[in-house]
């Protein structure tokens, strides 16, 4: 058990969290930027840009993550002649996901507001982008929020799913530890698995918690 805590273990692991890390911060930076768009065109007047929009939600929601990551990384960049990494495979995937998820929270968030307040903004002789920033988006922040932070935590867990495709992160480094040391202890895969098991816990906790305390703590 002690040569799991070497420094070059505990150097592959600090580079696998730096990787998880990259890829779900770029993903939810993306995914903030494109889910406000998106949210704000699934309530648009045209009927043809809410149709494509509920499709494009309803296309990444419904398909499995592992399969949009087997056509973005194997089946585009090698039909089309195209350079995509694993890592780029990675943030194009869960930040589609990020996007649709977030986009479908921004218009409950939008939705969720009274009419009659845009109504109000109207007599009061505000523009309409006036009461799309002063009344509309401050209270669709405070309840989007919550569940914002509950998404971030979200796109970290379900980064478990790049080893499938290359991406050297958490459950990779775990994987290759115990090809390299399980053959000198029979009980590696236990320890090496609650250490993986213990990282995404503390990863992926603080935001359940965050989540949940602002849920309760906004109501």
């Amino acid at each position: 058990m002690y040569e799991i805590f070497t420094y070059t273990t505990a150097l592959r692991i600090m580079q696998a969290i730096i990787t998880l890390l990259s890829i779900s911060i770029v993903s939810i930076l993306f995914s903030i930027l494109g889910g406000i768009i998106l949210g704000r065109l699934m309530i648009a007047q045209s009927i043809v840009v809410r149709v494509l929009c509920r499709f494009f939600v309803e296309s990444v929601r419904i398909i499995p993550l592992i399969a949009w990551l087997f056509l973005v990384y194997y089946g585009i960049a090698s039909n089309f002649d195209i350079h995509i990494s694993a890592t780029l495979s990675g943030i194009i995937v869960f930040s589609m996901w990020g996007i649709a998820e977030m986009g479908d929270l921004v218009r409950g968030s939008i939705l969720a507001i009274p009419k009659h307040q845009r109504e109000s903004g109207l007599a009061l002789g505000l523009t309409l982008m006036q009461i799309e920033l002063f009344i509309i988006l401050p209270q669709a922040i405070k309840s989007l929020i919550p569940s914002s932070i509950n998404l971030f935590g979200r796109i970290i867990k379900t980064t478990s799913l790049l080893p499938l495709i290359g991406v050297v992160e958490i459950l990779k480094v775990s994987q290759q530890l115990i090809e390299t040391m399980g053959k000198h202890d029979t009980h590696i895969s236990f320890y090496i698995y609650t250490m993986t098991f213990v990282l995404y816990f503390l990863l992926c906790y603080p935001f359940s918690y965050l989540g949940n305390y602002l849920e309760k703590k906004l109501q």
